[in-house]
């Protein structure tokens, strides 16, 4: 594996919810870090790995709520910024579906493919330029989540400063396009008043166990290895 492809998997994981898998994994994430070479990538990975650590772990939990369960500026299902309109969205979720599994990498069930962590994880193990493709199809999902990141001074931001250092300079009618879609949202009414995704690609709903906020979220978009 490759130091960009170590880099993505590292950063999918770290933009996954911080479970205790991942709050138990220091060791490893930072022998991970440090045997990458030096990048704007791997500083920005370094420096959110700083705080995660020294954090109280409630303390995560609760950032973690807060960047991305609650604006819809921030949300990690990426097509919702670009399709307001459900049907469109629908069709673009089902293609992105079927992009992952011809590239044998099949999403677990009732896994949406546009959430980020699994968009990350796509575009390291796919072959060719499969993951470029997917990244720069949802490029402008990507530039409204860590906008929105800066403006509400979350640590998460550095991960999404971290994504982008590895990406294609924005040219000026891409910066425009995304300027305008930062401001003035998806193009349809019909966002907020839908849900984020037709009831073919919606979870089943968690029956039993007391859920925290943001239980609902817990990977799921993680490709099925």
């Amino acid at each position: 594996m490759t130091s960009a492809q170590v880099e993505l998997r590292l950063l999918a994981l770290l933009l996954d919810y911080p479970d205790e898998q991942l709050l138990g994994g220091r060791d490893e994430v930072e022998q991970v870090l440090a045997q990458l070479d030096p990048s704007p990538r791997r500083d920005a990975m370094a420096g959110f790995v700083s705080w995660l650590y020294a954090a109280d772990r409630l303390a995560v939990e609760q950032e973690y709520v807060a960047s991305f369960d609650f604006s819809k500026r921030t949300t990690l299902h990426l097509s919702f910024y670009t399709y307001g309109d459900r049907r469109q969205r629908g069709r673009a979720m089902l293609a992105l579906k079927q992009r992952f599994a011809a590239a044998g990498l099949p999403l677990v069930a009732g896994a949406l493919p546009d959430y980020l962590p699994a968009v990350i994880e796509f575009a390291a193990l796919a072959p060719g330029d499969e993951g470029d493709e997917v990244l720069t199809q949802l490029r402008a999902g990507i530039e409204v989540v860590r906008a929105g990141l800066h403006e509400a001074g979350s640590p998460y931001a550095q991960l999404l400063d971290a994504l982008v250092a590895g990406l294609p300079k924005l040219g000026r009618q891409e910066r425009a396009a995304l300027e305008r879609l930062a401001a003035e949202g998806p193009p349809t009414e019909l966002v907020g008043l839908e849900p984020f995704a037709p009831p073919e690609f919606m979870p089943k709903p968690v029956s039993g166990g007391g859920c925290g906020a943001g239980q609902a979220s817990r990977r799921p978009g993680a490709i099925r290895q």
